[in-house]
């Protein structure tokens, strides 16, 4: 069986949309399980269902309000031109006096999943041969968990969606079965190994960091920018170690594995949401996995012998 994985990466996930409509519409690859962490979650459901254009749609139009009920944070551009984030003392505060223990609030985005696969596309889904996973982080349990389709009724299963994509404290902590969770990235942020572990041959991994460290983060400017860089850099290390385990466990099963990185740091924000630059990661995303199979099509037959 064929898997696609998809790594967390919030914005980043354009890329990896376009990566994946090359892997499927080109390549003609036929995946039985999809797995996704936070952004990847919020593809994997459309790709099963071959609607590509539709999340595509959605990625290329999305914009902060569609995601935040309660933005803790205002853009600003540094004097590099970057774009940074900073506190929005008044939101947060009104926050906090609402009794919330985050400092945003992002509701918007589980109306918008709910808008995006409707309960029709789930029953199709869920009837279907394709196998849907997204991940959780179970803070309560302190444990990682993973939620497949074929468990869950329509509106559960948007709450794993949403609830895998809510990166605390920017956005907002969901208590579900008595139990309080947060996203996936936090526990697992490449999910090879459960993809294999449900019984996948041969796995393609889209991974929304660059293979090598090509950058030094800026200096941190304020405590939100703070935040962001110290969750960076611990999402990091947990990605680095899911992909350690996921090649250890590969080798044990002769399990293939391609991965697929980003060639480029795309941002060092992926809370920052940009409907122009979303629409190039998409585009290059697809470009990319267009030359990545190009090269190894043309690999000399001589050199397997």
């Amino acid at each position: 069986m064929r898997a696609m994985v998809i790594s967390g990466g919030g914005s980043k996930g354009a890329f990896a949309g376009g990566v994946a409509q090359y892997l499927l519409e080109e390549m003609k690859y036929d995946y039985g399980l999809f797995v996704g962490t936070s952004t990847g979650s919020l593809l994997i459901s459309h790709l099963a269902l071959n609607k590509v254009e539709k999340i595509k749609n959605v990625y290329t139009s999305v914009k902060q309000d569609d995601i935040f009920s309660h933005r803790p944070f205002v853009i600003k551009k540094g004097k590099h031109g970057e774009k940074q984030i900073g506190i929005d003392h008044f939101k947060v505060l009104r926050n906090f006096l609402r009794g919330s223990k985050t400092f945003g609030e992002s509701y918007k985005l589980r109306t918008l999943i709910s808008n995006t696969l409707t309960r029709d596309e789930f029953n199709t889904l869920k009837e279907g041969p394709k196998e849907v996973v997204v991940t959780v982080s179970n803070l309560s349990l302190n444990q990682v968990e993973y939620k497949s389709i074929n468990d869950f009724e329509y509106s559960d299963f948007i709450d794993w969606i949403w609830i895998s994509c809510n990166y605390i404290p920017f956005m907002s902590l969901a208590k579900k079965e008595s139990c309080e969770y947060a996203d996936g990235g936090f526990g697992s942020m490449v999910p090879i190994e459960e993809a294999i572990n449900r019984g996948a041959t041969t796995v393609d991994v889209i991974i929304l960091e660059t293979e090598v460290t090509y950058y030094n983060r800026m200096p941190s400017k304020n405590p939100f920018s703070l935040l962001t860089n110290m969750h960076a850099f611990m999402l990091d290390r947990v990605e680095k170690q899911n992909i350690r385990i996921g090649k250890f466990v590969a080798g044990h099963k002769n399990v293939v594995i391609n991965f697929y990185y980003t060639p480029t740091v795309l941002t060092t924000n992926s809370l920052i949401f940009d409907n122009e630059m979303m629409t190039k990661w998409w585009d290059s995303g697809y470009r990319y996995a267009r030359e990545t199979n190009i090269d190894t099509s043309q690999i000399n037959p001589q050199q397997d012998t």
